[in-house]
């Protein structure tokens, strides 16, 4: 993935290492962290690291940007393959995202997650795309909820209750 992909209120784009004080800023959020299930970040140094060795090597991994300020306020991507919380079926790939504190509630996460599908759908040629959440995490199965994902196990990942959800695209 290379794309930008635009929707009315946000730009998905690649990660660069200039956005390193922003990631600080909504990554230092212990309850981002805590619910997106990745350490804190302690600094503007860990967050450039991060986006140095995660972000940027991975193509489907996209800043959620706010077009009226151009300042990256969270991420959404497809996790690479190997690292997923829960086994995907063939010609199935994990979503994950994460919004900053001040952005909840907002309808940025779906709307993001709407972009990510329809461009899935249309140029990844997947069957079907995975989400797991931690099964505290209302917010971000809420979210998939709204993008037509459906639950469909719950289990236990690295001691975490967590729960899958599913969404045919082919």
């Amino acid at each position: 993935m290379t794309e930008t992909i635009e929707t009315e209120r946000l730009i998905l784009r690649h990660w660069l290492e200039s956005d390193a004080p922003a990631l600080y800023r909504y990554a230092s959020e212990p309850r981002v962290s805590q619910m997106a299930l990745w350490p804190c970040h302690t600094s503007v140094d860990m967050s450039r690291y991060v986006i140095q060795n995660y972000f940027i090597p991975n193509p489907s991994t996209f800043a959620i940007v706010l077009k009226s300020t151009l300042e990256p306020i969270g991420c959404i991507g497809l996790v690479p393959q190997g690292d997923e919380h829960h086994t995907p079926l063939p010609g199935e790939r994990e979503v994950g995202y994460w919004i900053g504190l001040p952005h909840w509630n907002s309808g940025f996460t779906t709307e993001a997650l709407r972009a990510l599908i329809a461009y899935c759908s249309d140029s990844m040629h997947l069957n079907s795309l995975l989400i797991t959440t931690d099964a505290r995490n209302a917010a971000s199965q809420r979210v998939a909820i709204k993008c037509g994902f459906t639950q469909f196990d719950e289990y236990i990942h690295d001691g975490i209750p967590s729960q899958a959800y599913r969404l045919r695209i082919k």
